[in-house]
């Protein structure tokens, strides 16, 4: 038999969003680490494309977490959840890679041009 806290946290409206947020980050450092893979094999057009689609993924996590935040400033309450704040730093790290990776394959086509 399940306990009142494990029923009300089974139907806490933030999973799915969280779980949205973690998926379409997690697609977002994959891409990035694809695009470095293609940055140190001098493939420039691919790393880029890769880049890309790593802030695509990027931009798909953050709607999820946005209409989260629009709903609650409109007046909307949602239970706590620690799945859904694992999702917000999940995505910020990961944003943050992504924007490492930009730089990255920056300096890896300088150093590319200038040997």
């Amino acid at each position: 038999m399940m306990g009142e806290s494990e029923l009300l946290e089974e139907e806490n409206e933030l999973i799915p969003v969280a779980m949205q947020i973690i998926l379409h980050a997690g697609d977002g450092r994959t891409k990035a680490q694809e695009a470095i893979k293609y940055a140190k094999e001098r493939d420039f057009a691919a790393a880029r494309q890769a880049l890309k689609e790593a802030k695509e993924n990027i931009v798909l996590a953050h709607r999820s977490q946005t209409k989260v935040i629009q709903n609650e400033a409109a007046g909307k309450s949602y239970q706590s959840c620690l799945l859904f704040t694992h999702a917000q730093d999940h995505l910020m790290t990961i944003t943050s890679e992504v924007n490492m990776t930009r730089d990255l394959i920056d300096l890896f086509e300088i150093v590319i041009e200038n040997k």
